[in-house]
């Protein structure tokens, strides 16, 4: 393997979990925003109220997104991680 392949094969690594983690932490983000800009406007200052609808988007985020993250590790281990095993 050349170091050339071998940056390349990072790269595509790396761009497959920024994919793969996109939908999670977008969802994060917002509803911290959301939660945020509630607490602010009501002055509630409760350390659950940012934790827990935070960590219910998540999971729902994560639940409905798991099909496309698990064909996207999959793939991205088919196509470019097991060849380079096998191949040597």
């Amino acid at each position: 393997m050349t170091e050339s392949m071998f940056f390349d094969v990072l790269r595509q690594g790396l761009w497959v979990a920024v994919t793969v983690s996109t939908p999670i932490l977008t969802v994060a983000l917002v509803t911290g925003l959301v939660v945020g800009l509630f607490q602010a406007l009501t002055s509630v200052q409760e350390m659950t109220l940012t934790f827990v609808p935070k960590l219910l988007a998540i999971v729902l985020v994560f639940w409905f997104s798991m099909n496309f993250m698990s064909r996207a590790l999959t793939s991205f281990f088919q196509v470019q991680i097991i060849p380079i095993i096998a191949g040597g």
